[in-house]
């Protein structure tokens, strides 16, 4: 296994993935979640978004945040 260098500033590695076949909720009935853990922080961001989302609504949801 390689080992990946620990970062010296936050969001200069992040890690993403998604949660599927949620249970449609809010007012635009979210079905998923995106998680974002930036890895000197250490920390998840969690954001609400769709299942079919492309990934041009996915940059645009990270260019929002």
């Amino acid at each position: 296994m390689i080992h990946i260098q620990e970062p010296k500033s936050p969001w200069k590695v992040v890690h993403m993935d998604w949660v599927t076949a949620l249970c449609p909720s809010g007012e635009k009935s979210y079905n998923a979640c995106l998680v974002i853990v930036d890895r000197y922080r250490k920390t998840p961001i969690f954001l609400p978004c769709h299942k079919d989302d492309t990934a041009i609504d996915t940059a645009l949801l990270l260019w929002s945040r």
